[in-house]
This record gives structure tokens, sequence and C-alpha cells, in this order.
């Protein structure tokens, strides 16, 4: 009987360690992968434009172009 309970409690160990590396698999994939487009491939709509700050030299205060 207590045999019983050891091997469902290894079990259930193995099972948390297991789902545990997967996750961790899981996010270094998300960390580590690739973000930018490839080169020649079409580059995703973007949500937000990126514009150069005015400089003090800019009376305008419009950029530099």
């Amino acid at each position: 009987m207590a045999g019983d309970a050891g091997s469902g409690a290894l079990r259930e160990l193995l099972v948390v360690f297991a789902v545990a590396v997967a996750g961790l698999l899981l996010a270094m994939v998300a960390a580590f992968a690739p973000w930018h487009p490839a080169p020649g491939a079409a580059v995703p709509a973007e949500l937000v434009g990126l514009h150069a700050p005015t400089g003090p030299g800019d009376p305008a205060g419009d950029g530099p172009g």
C-alpha cells in the first residue's frame, strides 16, 4: 500500500517537471526567435510610425525634413 502512494507521487512529480521543462523551452523559443522580417519578405504592418525627434536648430520644430 505504501509502495502505491510512492509511485503515484513520483509520477506526479515527473509530470510537473515535464510541464516545467516544456514551459521553459517555449519561453526560450519566444525570447530568442528572430522577430525581425527576413530579407526579401513582406514587411508586416506597423502599429506605430517612428519619427526622428526635432533638434535644437529646427526653427519650425518639424524635424529634419
